[in-house]
């Protein structure tokens, strides 16, 4: 709300907003929070926890729900009602408006203010954000009282007088405790709330002076409104403002990560300023360097412990080689069905590079045994390993097939969390199915041949050196 907002006016608002939403079918409950405690930090913000009806009496996701919310609430002049979904799994150590975070921190907080706030106007204007929303606050209503310290001595009142009346009439002091046999309640002196509204009710405040009359608080005061600063918020002990956003529908959290570094690019932060995403966000660009780190590192502990099992360099390759294509697969399944490649997604390849191997293990591990018990040449040796092992891998992919359709098909609380997890295995399954049953015979033919090769150039270096001790023959000629 704004900035100056006062409680009755914040709480009257909240209540139309939630008349609006309760209205809503697919909402059971909601519980709203006005004030400042650990989470609002200011008294023009409040909460709302909204609780929907189980899945099973309403046929809208979370995300749904909060479009089909906003452009009743956005009718409410005055306020403005910021939703997200709340995360099961979140790393954020910030409490925002919207779901993701990014930082602008800066020694200066006049740069910090002019600086953000063209920033943010910039992030308004790109189509992958919607909701940005930044927690600067700097033109709060303010009135200050200058003491005119000679009057007030001269008609004997003190600074604590002073601070006292103040206190007593705006600060909430509590002055006793009332007991009663079921519970404790605290006296809080105050002036009512109706000589609280203006900064001309000072005017009604009296303080006694030593000469035993009241003087009236504006004959040694004077008043003056301001603007100042409503909050300022810090990380790392430097001033800073987080700015808060969304998804637009569609959208992708990597397709906003680089639309945001492009407006960096394109209004550079001050010297001393730093910018940084922050909770999820922050995450993601972490997990993306950390993910290509888990797959390589999968990769070579694969082919270390196929070499040893196969006593070869060359055939792991050709089992390895089976994983593009299911790679391909799972990427080009979570594109057809509108997925991200979330994390969930990644640990759906990781899984795939188990299943998908097993294809070229059983045919690999089957011609080999082939040409070294039976001495069949590769060519039939493969192809009756493909004969033979076609049932086998066959059944073993759909096992994994038909159990991973519980996941990318299953309803019920949850279930968007696991079904990047089962369309990745269904496609990347399907996909290497069709493929390595082709290439995995030719891609062994290719490799068996060059390490042929291999060993026979190997075989004629070795002849054409001498031995140790021998000269070669001198020419002889005519």
């Amino acid at each position: 709300a704004d900035q100056s907002v006062s409680f009755a006016k914040m709480s009257g608002l909240q209540q139309r907003l939630a008349a609006v939403i309760l209205k809503d079918p697919a909402v059971e409950s909601l519980s709203s929070f006005i004030g400042i405690d650990s989470t609002n930090t200011t008294l023009n913000s409040g909460r709302m926890q909204i609780n929907l009806k189980p899945l099973a009496k309403r046929s809208l996701s979370a995300s749904d729900v909060i479009r089909r919310l906003q452009p009743e609430l956005a009718k409410i002049d005055g306020i403005v009602l910021y939703m997200q979904p709340i995360q099961d799994l979140s790393v954020e150590d910030i409490v925002s408006r919207t779901q993701y975070q990014y930082s602008l921190e800066d020694p200066d907080p006049a740069e910090l203010a002019r600086y953000s706030t063209e920033f943010v106007t910039r992030m308004k204007d790109l189509p992958e954000l919607s909701d940005v929303a930044s927690d600067l606050q700097t033109h709060g209503l303010a009135a200050s009282l200058a003491l005119d310290r000679q009057t007030a001595m001269r008609l004997g009142i003190t600074t604590q007088a002073f601070d006292n009346a103040l206190y007593d009439s705006f600060g909430q002091r509590q002055v006793s405790t009332f007991f009663t046999q079921l519970n404790q309640y605290h006296v809080i002196l105050e002036v009512q709330p109706q000589f609280q509204k203006h900064p001309s009710n000072l005017r009604d405040i009296y303080i006694r002076s030593a000469g035993g009359g009241s003087v009236p608080l504006s004959t040694f005061t004077q008043a003056k409104d301001s603007s100042q600063p409503v909050l300022v918020s810090h990380i790392g002990q430097f001033p800073a403002t987080t700015i808060s956003f969304n998804l637009a529908p569609h959208a992708a959290l990597g397709e906003a990560v680089d639309a945001i570094r492009k407006v960096e690019k394109d209004l550079p932060p001050p010297a001393a300023a730093q910018a940084s995403f922050q909770g999820t966000a922050q995450a993601f660009i972490a997990s993306l360097t950390n993910e290509s780190l888990l797959i390589l590192a999968a990769l070579v502990t694969v082919y270390i412990v196929l070499g040893i099992l196969y006593e070869s360099y060359i055939h792991p390759i050709t089992i390895l080689s089976t994983l593009p294509s299911a790679g391909v697969g799972a990427i080009l399944a979570l594109l057809v069905c509108r997925q991200e490649l979330t994390v969930v997604a990644i640990i759906g390849i990781v899984l795939l590079i188990g299943i998908v191997q097993k294809n070229a293990i059983m045919m690999i591990d089957f011609a080999l045994d082939a040409e070294r018990n039976e001495a069949k040449p590769p060519r039939d040796a493969i192809f009756q390993a493909a004969q033979l092992r076609f049932r086998p891998i066959l059944m073993t992919t759909m096992a994994a097939l038909l159990g991973a359709v519980p996941l990318a098909f299953g309803t019920g609380t949850g279930s968007e969390l696991r079904r990047p997890l089962g369309i990745t295995i269904i496609g990347g399954l399907i996909f290497s199915q069709l493929l390595t049953l082709y290439t995995t015979p030719v891609i062994y033919l290719f490799f068996d041949t060059l390490a042929s090769r291999l060993a026979a150039f190997r075989q004629r270096r070795a002849n054409k050196q001498p031995g140790p001790g021998m000269q070669p023959a001198p020419a002889t000629g005519d």
